[in-house]
């Protein structure tokens, strides 16, 4: 009599994959093994069996959202489960990097980022804390390179207004190291009239240009009284335009056409102001012949603003920025 040894049966690619996920030591949580379980299933070609499996089982289906989960809603189950919508190619860099999955825990919802270059300057006028690798801005300056382009930095708050989650414990180490720390609303309020105008993630002015005039050689803010009416009385079209305050210069542009007026950096303008008479309007006087062998000469340009907060917000927003333009050879 012969005895036939009984064979073990061979796990599948996808158990090897749940067991491999399962005893990795660097994912902590929940969260980070399923993240992980992804990428493996991923590289093994196994995703699509494992959506498959799951669709038969209707019980695990009941832990899923029915509204922002795939496996939750029964439309979206059907259109997924074919292999081809799943079984997709892992790059080669993830493959490489597979092994590196101790960040996989945490999860941050970042929204979209823009990143700025910023001018040179002795001082952002950030104070900044940092606490367990992240960065956090605890106070901005008062008149800081900071402070004029605040609307840029990313806050606390969640879409319903409460304070983002995954936050919380960084909160609290803040709060220890510095008692006073207080969670900012939002933007420091700089009077009632907010720019109108999104372009490329930038907040923009909406103004009527009045037009230029010749101010001769000599830019300082004098000129200015004489300059604005100067370009009154010539009653020229009043022209739309969109009025950025940069961090190096200010950009001027047509509104219907988006043809560009001027584009100053602030290191040629001389002046800047606004009209006792007419609040709303303001001025700055700009170097029309920098590189001239005989001197510079200025021009004054005259704009109207939609309110006088708007129109010296303008003004305090062009002599931060030409305050805090510093050049270095």
């Amino acid at each position: 009599m012969r005895f036939m040894p009984i064979r073990k049966p061979t796990p599948s690619p996808l158990s090897i994959s749940i067991q491999k996920a399962g005893s990795c030591e660097k994912a902590r949580t929940a969260q980070g093994r399923g993240r992980y379980f992804l990428r493996l299933a991923l590289q093994g070609k196994v995703l699509a069996a494992a959506v498959r499996q799951l669709a038969q089982t209707p019980r695990l289906l009941e832990f899923y959202d029915p509204v922002n989960s795939i496996l939750g809603n029964e439309d979206l189950l059907g259109k997924a489960v074919a292999p081809p919508r799943w079984d997709v190619t892992c790059p080669r860099a993830a493959v490489a990097g597979l092994m590196n999955c101790s960040f996989l825990d945490e999860s941050w919802l970042l929204p979209v980022c823009i990143t700025y270059e910023t001018v040179p300057c002795r001082a952002l006028g950030m104070v900044l804390r940092y606490v367990d690798g992240r960065v956090f801005v605890t106070e901005v300056l008062p008149e800081s390179q900071a402070e004029v382009d605040e609307r840029r930095l990313l806050r606390w708050q969640w879409h319903d207004g409460g304070v983002y989650e995954p936050l919380l414990p960084y909160l609290k180490v803040l709060k220890e190291k510095e008692p006073h720390f207080q969670l900012q609303r939002g933007p420091q309020c700089r009077g009632e009239v907010e720019p109108q105008q999104l372009q490329g993630g930038r907040l923009l002015y909406n103004l009527q240009y009045l037009g230029r005039t010749g101010v001769g050689k000599y830019g300082g803010k004098e000129v200015l009284g004489q300059a604005i009416p100067a370009v009154l009385e010539k009653h020229s079209a009043a022209r739309e335009v969109l009025f950025d305050v940069k961090e190096a210069e200010v950009f001027v542009q047509e509104k219907t056409s988006s043809k560009l007026l001027c584009r100053c950096p602030y290191p040629t303008i001389s002046c800047v102001g606004r009209c006792v008479d007419s609040s709303n309007l303001f001025a700055f006087c700009v170097a029309a012949s920098p590189e001239s062998p005989d001197g510079s000469t200025f021009d004054c340009l005259v704009f109207a603003a939609s309110s006088e907060q708007e129109s010296e917000e303008i003004i305090r927003r062009i002599a931060a920025g030409f305050k805090h333009t510093e050049w270095f050879v």
